[in-house]
């Protein structure tokens, strides 16, 4: 009986051994460091890094979060002293520890994924196993949900672009739209104002560039309805403002293009320069206005 219950006994805690071993790959765990500051400009806000060790380097991710987010951490704690405390997300939690000094932290973390949001996101036509062409360096699933936790990628933010009707998109432009606060209600006033086809691209430029609908529609109210949207991204590039457009309008210089508009920033041909110009040649053109600038005879 001893013996025919010792191989039972030993089998169990085999088929135990196997099962737990499996929930420790299943559930990988990620580690690294972090390094903080609160000296940002907003008061209630602190800027957070997290550098792991890779296959092919080291890589470092980073953001600015609400200390509301971050469980455990206040303010005044992020001061001075020992602390611990975690950012809570859909795609997994990251668990911190470490020491702040005089505003300044650093320490280990720990990152946890959580591979239900993997099911929930496929479900949604956002597949995080599928290796991507454009973004080879975080393949891996737990490097993308790493990255879909740190800026906050969430299932509303896919139902939300789904619901915009905006195309087929993928993970990378997910991940953009949650970088740059690209929302359905932003994109439907970009089409609102003349631009029915952008591309994610072109989103992430109208961002960064600061080109909002009131912006597009202060350039087509002074008569530059014609522009694509790469000409109001050169307006922005070169500090193109309404003020240059209404004064090039009232000298005569109204049908431009968006690359003439921009040799007036160029070369700094100011309103002073043009009535100059024009008491010589009433017909100067942009090309005259140039060389005459660089000092090149017409």
């Amino acid at each position: 009986m001893r013996k025919a219950l010792f191989p039972g006994i030993f089998g169990l805690a085999f088929i135990i051994f196997v099962i737990g071993s499996y929930v420790i790959v299943a559930q990988n765990v990620v580690s690294g460091e972090w390094t903080a500051s609160t000296r940002t400009e907003e008061s209630g806000k602190i800027n957070l890094s997290f550098e792991r060790n890779r296959e092919n380097g080291r890589s470092n991710q980073g953001s600015t979060f609400e200390f509301a987010d971050l469980q455990g951490l206040t303010r005044e704690q992020a001061q001075n002293g020992k602390v611990s405390f975690r950012l809570v997300r859909e795609a997994g939690t990251i668990d911190c520890e470490g020491t702040f000094v005089n505003g300044k932290g650093s320490g280990t973390f720990r990152f946890t994924p959580d591979m239900g949001f993997v099911s929930a996101m496929k479900s949604r036509g956002f597949d995080f196993e599928k290796p991507s062409g454009r973004n080879r360096r975080n393949d891996d699933v737990e490097d993308r949900l790493f990255a879909a936790t740190t800026i906050g990628v969430t299932t509303k933010l896919a139902d939300d672009l789904r619901s915009a009707n905006f195309g087929p998109l993928d993970v990378d432009d997910l991940f953009k739209a949650a970088i740059f606060k690209i929302t359905p209600e932003f994109m439907a006033e970009m089409k609102a104002t003349g631009f029915p086809d952008m591309s994610m691209e072109d989103l992430v430029k109208a961002r960064i560039f600061k080109i909002d609908a009131n912006f597009v529609r202060q350039i087509h109210e002074m008569g530059f309805d014609k522009e694509n949207f790469e000409g109001l991204v050169k307006f922005r590039i070169f500090k193109v403002t309404p003020e240059l457009l209404n004064m090039l309008k009232s000298e005569g210089f109204a049908d431009l293009s968006s690359e003439q508009v921009v040799k007036f920033q160029i070369f700094h041909i100011d309103q002073d320069f043009i009535r100059g110009a024009k008491a010589k040649d009433p017909n100067v053109s942009v090309e005259d206005l140039v060389r005459m600038k660089i000092g090149v005879g017409r």
